[in-house]
């Protein structure tokens, strides 16, 4: 690579709104764990789920209750993987989670939210 080129990488952030609880945050992650078939990309080492603090709790949507959010990242070298449809797949595994939560414990699940988050490496 050429000095000052720069490479963007992408994530994927997942929160839940103000109701989450620290449970509601770490069944969320296991359930992507396990989600086909982001399952056998964690598997291969193409892509890491993990919790971390909120990072921008004043942007629009409210972060998790706990401050707390999901991060999906890509790991280095798995180009292969569209972005565009790891993203639909992690959507729909929020929604997923939402409608099995519904089904399990009384009340409304969370909101989730998902979004890409660019960042540019030097």
């Amino acid at each position: 690579m050429a000095e000052g080129d720069e490479v963007a990488t992408q994530d994927i952030r997942v929160r839940l709104d103000g109701s989450a609880t620290e449970s509601d945050v770490g069944a969320l992650r296991k359930w992507l764990e396990r989600e086909t078939p982001l399952d056998e990309l964690v598997r291969a080492g193409r892509l890491q789920i993990h919790e971390r603090s909120s990072t921008d709790p004043d942007e629009t949507g409210a972060p998790m209750g706990v401050g707390m959010e999901i991060v999906v990242a890509m790991v280095s070298g798995a180009a292969s993987v569209a972005f565009r449809d790891l993203l639909d797949q992690v959507k729909g595994a929020v929604e997923a989670w939402r409608e099995n939560r519904r089904e399990v414990e009384d009340g409304e699940p969370p909101e989730g939210r998902v979004d890409p988050v660019n960042h540019r490496d030097r």
